[in-house]
């Protein structure tokens, strides 16, 4: 019976989490088309409905002005469906009407207000848990504590030559190329004081990715062990978190938005050149589960850090020159300004279309790929 109880228990835990990474998705779409719709409103454009969700429709109002208000059934999107969008017509609040350079601002204020959001739950990540930062708890006894050019034992790392650290990778570009002996300087915060040491390099830091844990612990005089498959275990760093004061926070929320920024554009071109594969990414359903399992294993700091992740990830994307996306719409009217008369509004209509068509496709393919 016991065991009866505990498993409906952690089914019910379960559910919960996956209920909360469809509302934080569902808040950051409702965010997006929200940024389109207070823009559009601004400049007068006709707006034909404002959904929340997708599929039928489970609450629906008509304003006056026959704008229509919905929340439909399946919570995985929602639209701001402007009057006039991909068709010829001449209302002068049609969407296609308007000015290019209006048509532009509503297009880009969705990514916008996404953007916005994050830093905002950035601001709130760092100003209550602090930045995520590593700290040395074991050194080489070759290059130990106290000596001299060398990390001390619970130093927690904050810049290096200058420059911010917010990912491991952030050191191993930084240090990429350096010879062994190189002084270099670090941030570190050590017994509650902020102060920058010089440390010589252990090793020549060439390393052959990223991910190449044991150079980068070589190089830095960092103690390790290896697994019989030679991958990194028991490495001398921890992850910690660090507080700054209220500037410091400000500005490091923008530089830590633009590196998740720069970590997708990563990712989109390793896709591009192959070196990721469609199996390294998912969809809409893998994006829940991945929250929802983060969720649950690091709680509310999770929730924020996932969520800052999707609102860069969703601005950056819909920005993107894809057929469907915002970003490829800004293209068509720029053409459209340029050119002082728009390309077909059937053969544009018919490209956003088939973008869609492709991009739902892709992300099911993605999600299969996760699956099996």
């Amino acid at each position: 019976m016991y065991l009866m109880l505990a498993s409906f228990g952690e089914v019910m835990a379960t559910i919960g989490y996956v209920l909360l990474a469809v509302l934080v998705l569902l808040i950051m779409i409702t965010v997006h088309e929200l940024g389109h719709y207070i823009v559009g409103k601004i400049f007068g454009f006709k707006i034909e409905e404002f959904a929340i969700g997708f599929g039928p429709k489970l609450f629906s109002k008509k304003k006056k002005d026959g704008e229509v208000f919905s929340i439909r059934a399946l919570p995985l999107g929602g639209f701001c469906a402007f009057s006039g969008e991909d068709e010829e017509s001449k209302d002068p609040n049609d969407f296609n009407n308007k000015k290019p350079w209006q048509r532009i601002l509503v297009l880009i204020a969705g990514a916008f207000m996404n953007y916005l959001f994050a830093l905002l739950i950035i601001v709130i990540m760092f100003a209550s848990y602090g930045q995520t930062a590593l700290m040395t708890y074991k050194l080489n006894e070759s290059t130990g504590a106290q000596q001299e050019y060398s990390f001390n034992e619970k130093d927690v790392i904050v810049s290096v030559n200058g420059k911010n650290v917010y990912l491991t990778t952030d050191i191993i570009l930084t240090l990429d190329g350096k010879k062994q002996g190189e002084l270099v300087n670090f941030g570190v915060k050590r017994q509650n004081e902020f102060k920058v040491i010089k440390v010589a390099l252990k090793k020549d830091a060439n390393f052959a990715s990223v991910e190449d844990m044991k150079t980068f612990y070589d190089v830095l005089g960092i103690y390790y062990e290896l697994d019989e498959n030679q991958n990194v275990v028991n490495g001398g760093l921890y992850s910690t978190r660090i507080r700054f004061g209220f500037f410091e926070t400000i500005g490091r929320t923008f530089e830590y938005s633009f590196k998740l920024a720069g970590t997708i554009f990563a990712v989109i071109g390793q896709l591009l050149t192959g070196k990721l594969g469609v199996s390294s990414v998912g969809g809409t359903v893998t994006t829940i589960s991945l929250t929802a399992t983060a969720m649950r294993t690091g709680g509310f700091w999770y929730l924020l850090y996932i969520s800052s992740f999707i609102g860069v990830n969703l601005a950056v994307f819909n920005l993107l020159p894809i057929p469907a996306l915002d970003g490829s719409r800004v293209i068509f009217t720029i053409i459209e300004w340029i050119r002082k008369k728009p390309i077909n509004r059937k053969v544009e209509g018919t490209i956003h279309f088939v973008g869609l068509i492709i991009l739902f496709a892709f992300a099911i393919f993605a999600d299969l790929q996760q699956c099996f």
